[in-house]
């Protein structure tokens, strides 16, 4: 099903697990670790059902906690395409937490990811492009010029820092 454009609503994925003792820390919290593991996960099947090809994570670009989970709370994952370049694609993922006795639902973690799709020999392929349907996605759309611009810093100070620490490491 290879076409040049496709809405964000096509690579949507979702997930829900209800939180168990064990996947919390000491503080009766979920471990950030299971948290980005899950993440990543979902991104990755957005990601792939848009691309339908294999993808890869290059970037896990922002991880925003903004509410504890804790055990016994719904959690629902959720995850699409807000922006693609050639063969990157920004996923968002929002968690939201359900209280399953009151019915409250609030967002508890936003995140952005970047994943690259790839082919059986791991070369880059181009991806269909992506389109908002809704407001939400439209948002999304258009804000994705100014987490592209960060990442791209970001990069920039990591090679930087990568080589100021290739030379100490030269010098000692």
């Amino acid at each position: 099903m290879t076409i040049n454009k496709k809405p964000m609503s096509f690579s949507k994925s979702i997930k829900s697990t209800q939180v168990f003792p064990e996947h919390t820390n000491h503080l009766d919290t979920m471990f950030g670790g299971k948290i980005l593991a899950n993440i990543d996960e979902i991104a990755a099947i957005a990601a792939m059902k848009h691309a339908e090809t294999n993808c890869v994570t290059a970037s896990i670009d922002s991880v925003n906690f903004l509410k504890p989970i804790r055990a016994g709370e719904i959690v629902t994952y959720e995850a699409y395409i807000s922006h693609v370049g050639t063969s990157s694609l920004e996923v968002c993922v929002q968690i939201k937490v359900d209280n399953p006795f009151t019915h409250q639902s609030d967002l508890a973690v936003l995140s952005f990811l970047t994943f690259v799709a790839v082919n059986e020999d791991g070369e880059k392929v181009e991806v269909p492009k992506v389109y908002p349907t809704n407001q939400h996605e439209e948002w999304l759309f258009k804000t994705a010029d100014d987490r592209i611009q960060k990442r791209q810093d970001q990069r920039i100070k990591s090679r930087e820092m990568i080589e100021f620490l290739k030379s100490i490491e030269e010098q000692e």
